[in-house]
């Protein structure tokens, strides 16, 4: 899903996969926890956060929008919405 997003690309970023738009991280893979950190605006991230299976990283990034999705346990429509709003969120510049 996303490298079909343009200008996209996979890079290492510590133990984890980046998926970058012009070198902005807008998302990571953490396959060993099957979780993916979403940067989301925070509008968006109140909007799919469900405090099981989506909740925000708990930490000072957690509150500028960085977002855990649980794999095994969130809905794949719902992901993947949130995947293109954290990829069009990055595309954008924004940093709030």
């Amino acid at each position: 899903l996303a490298l079909a997003f343009e200008n996209t690309v996979a890079k290492p970023h510590f133990q984890l996969v980046s998926f970058r738009y012009n070198d902005r991280i807008f998302a990571t893979l953490d396959e060993e926890n099957s979780r993916v950190m979403i940067r989301l605006s925070l509008i968006d991230q109140s909007l799919f956060v469900d405090g099981k299976n989506i909740y925000p990283v708990p930490n000072a990034w957690g509150a500028k929008g960085a977002t855990y999705f649980e794999l095994t346990t969130v809905r794949r429509k719902v992901f993947e919405d949130a995947f293109r709003a954290g990829y069009t969120f990055a595309a954008a510049g924004k940093r709030k």
